[in-house]
């Protein structure tokens, strides 16, 4: 019987929908099947994070949506629209 293993991708969007467009991403496999490096891509995985739940991306970390706080909302500042999804992988 194969033993299952998780991969773990991080998508960083331009807003709280998940139908946002992504702008950085990582991803983390625990399968090993494939090591994975910032920058190691021209193109995001995917589109979206709802195009990855399309695929069979479960989400398991949804994105606070919260408005700036006054006199902030044109700084730059960390990526605050994380959306975390897992797949269960089988490793042999």
């Amino acid at each position: 019987m194969a033993e299952l293993r998780q991969r773990l991708m991080i998508l960083y969007q331009y807003t709280s929908d998940l139908a946002s467009r992504v702008g950085a991403w990582s991803i983390y496999d625990g399968a090993g099947a494939k090591e994975h490096g910032s920058g190691d891509a021209e193109q995001p995985p995917y589109a979206s994070a709802l195009a990855a739940m399309r695929d069979g991306w479960r989400v398991i970390q949804m994105p606070q949506p919260f408005p700036a706080l006054p006199g902030t909302e044109y700084h730059t500042s960390h990526l605050k629209f994380q959306v975390v999804l897992e797949r269960l992988v089988e490793i042999e």
